[in-house]
């Protein structure tokens, strides 16, 4: 069961062959940093596959970034359940991507609709 405050969390870094895989698939010019859809990406592995899980559909994200990532760094990303609206089906969430040593990459939010969005009994 979900509920306010449940996070997820997932550790990656990006080597300089991530980059040019990426390059190759998108087409975008190869840089000294990680792509910013390659730190979205985490965040959709998170929602997807984690929290809410299976069946979760993307309505919003605003994500804001912050710094750019450096490769070979371990990265964090970080969603956190901010509200529930279990008559619509509605999962907010508080999306971050950090550095080890606490450097942030991105924040944002978003707004997803899920399967089987119930308030815990505990849940404010």
């Amino acid at each position: 069961m979900m509920e306010t405050g449940q996070k997820a969390t997932i550790t990656r870094s990006y080597s300089q062959a991530d980059l040019a895989a990426f390059s190759g698939l998108s087409g975008a010019t190869a840089d000294t940093h990680v792509p910013e859809p390659l730190i979205a990406a985490l965040f959709s592995y998170l929602l997807g596959v984690e929290l809410p899980g299976s069946g979760t559909n993307y309505l919003k994200q605003d994500l804001r970034f912050a710094s750019p990532a450096p490769l070979d760094t371990a990265l964090t990303a970080t969603v956190e359940i901010t509200r529930l609206r279990p008559e619509k089906h509605l999962v907010d969430l508080w999306a971050t991507c950090v550095t080890p040593d606490g450097t942030l990459v991105c924040e944002g939010r978003s707004l997803v609709k899920a399967k089987d969005v119930a308030e815990s009994p505990l849940s404010p």
